[in-house]
């Protein structure tokens, strides 16, 4: 069996998760790839601490942000010794559109973003799933509005 705390793994699923974030799929594909017990999530304006405030997060995200692109620059992951977790540090750059309720014109974001992960061996041990996700920085490139 594959490790599921393995650099290739991880990456596999960072893709599967920026991208759904991209295609705004629906919320189990992406609940897929979350362990649930301890989840949390510290975002900027938002912090999730389980499935239900997940659920509040993803529907705000889902009405204001668009037009999304995930762009992941560098992913290091350090496994635990023992194999329960696995440490990963992630630079992604982040382009999308953000309409505020009665604005007159949405703006254009491209950040670049630094995030700290844990994740975790499923029950099963066959894949990795995020048990906990940290914004630790976004920095406006050129021509990007501010967020």
């Amino acid at each position: 069996m594959a490790n599921p705390l393995s650099q290739e793994a991880v990456h596999e699923m960072a893709v599967k998760w920026y991208g759904g974030l991209d295609a705004h799929v629906p919320e189990p594909q992406l609940l897929a790839l979350l362990e649930p017990d301890g989840l949390e999530m510290q975002w900027p304006d938002y912090h999730v601490q389980n499935i239900d405030d997940f659920d509040g997060w993803y529907q705000r995200a889902l009405g204001i942000f668009f037009d999304e692109l995930h762009t992941i620059k560098e992913l290091v992951v350090t496994p635990s010794a023992d194999g329960t977790k696995a440490d990963v540090k992630v630079f992604v750059n982040w382009k999308a559109r953000v309409w505020t309720h009665r604005e007159a014109y949405s703006k254009f974001l491209d950040l670049d973003i630094h995030q700290t992960w844990v994740v975790v061996p499923s029950a099963d041990g066959t894949k990795p799933l995020i048990k906990f996700i940290r914004f630790d920085d976004g920095t406006p490139r050129d021509g990007s509005d501010t967020l």
